[in-house]
């Protein structure tokens, strides 16, 4: 989008990532055709052209199964350098695009109303270089407080954000576990519970609770006491982790788009094998209290999401060792 508004033309090779369900990318090029770009596919590449620029436009970025959040990402950077006004209905609401529009914002972009469903973008000239502090990552943080309260004993996560966790926050609350925060709210120390319970999650856009913190909530609930029932209305098929999670002595059982989890009393090691980002994190997340060494093949799916995962969970004390795959 960046390189389309300010050079009128691109090339880029048809995009991958994690193999977890339809990714389509039909709603991001729907966008920037009606900003005024021709879009073309040659050769496993996608060739944006728009050679009068880009022009304002209304776009309803409506998904089917929400709103996108990369397709808002998209579109609301093309439109910034754009003539005339764009205008955004049904834009993802999620806090990392309010990032980006503020972000965007201190370079000289007019936008109002990010971080919510409605989002205005005048188009500009050029834009300025600023420094910009980027806002914590919730899902890295939703993953160590799943961590924590598998494994840990009051683990303290510093440059959090309170508002942005709620619904994590709420869900490993329901399941026994208790959350403090500072007043602040930019810290937040875990403590696991002792009267522990299943609890029902369905996935949802922000600020519903999020589908890339799913896998870890159902390694968390896998020896949880209770019946948990995960439903995963973003991605339906995302549950490859399951299996894997089986051949550790999971009770797990999916079924169109949802997984049912019975609680075991522990986690055996075995041999598993990392299916994507968020798997990954899972399956590490298991291993922790498993009986027994558990090898992960694969894992370097993890190093997308996730910044020396190994050596921060070394420092709260955990027993992992990075090995080259055979």
């Amino acid at each position: 989008a960046t390189l389309l508004a300010r050079k009128g033309r691109c090339v880029v090779s048809l995009p991958g990532g994690c193999v977890i369900g339809d990714r389509p990318v039909d709603l991001h090029l729907r966008g920037l055709e009606a900003l005024g770009a021709t879009v073309e596919f040659e050769g496993g590449n996608i060739i944006l052209t728009a050679k009068d620029g880009l022009k304002g436009a209304e776009i309803d970025l409506r998904g089917t199964h929400g709103p996108t959040v990369l397709g808002t990402d998209n579109v609301m950077m093309a439109a910034t350098l754009a003539e005339g006004i764009t205008v955004i209905e049904s834009a993802a609401a999620e806090p990392e695009v309010l990032d980006l529009a503020n972000f965007l914002n201190s370079m000289g972009a007019k936008i109002t109303g990010a971080g919510t469903r409605r989002i205005v973008i005048e188009g500009v000239k050029e834009l300025k270089g600023v420094e910009h502090t980027v806002i914590p990552d919730r899902i890295e943080a939703g993953t160590f407080m799943a961590a924590a309260a598998l494994a840990g004993e009051g683990v303290t996560l510093n440059r959090v954000c309170r508002d942005h966790m709620k619904a994590i926050t709420s869900a490993i609350e329901q399941s026994g576990h208790r959350v403090d925060f500072n007043e602040a709210g930019d810290s937040c120390t875990i403590f696991r519970g002792e009267n522990l319970q299943g609890v029902e999650i369905t996935t949802a856009p922000y600020a519903g609770y999020p589908t890339d913190m799913q896998a870890q909530m159902t390694a968390l609930l896998a020896t949880t006491p209770g019946i948990s029932v995960i439903k995963d209305t973003i991605f339906p098929q995302r549950f490859m982790h399951c299996a894997e999670l089986k051949r550790m002595g999971a009770d797990i059982k999916v079924d169109n788009g949802t997984a049912v989890v019975r609680g075991v009393t522990q986690l055996s090691a075995a041999p598993v094998m990392a299916s994507d980002l968020r798997a990954s994190a899972a399956l590490v997340l298991a291993a922790l209290t498993a009986k027994g060494s558990t090898e992960i093949s694969r894992l370097y799916h993890i190093d997308r999401g996730y910044e020396h995962i190994d050596e921060k969970l070394l420092m709260l004390g955990a027993n992992v060792q990075r090995v080259k795959d055979r």
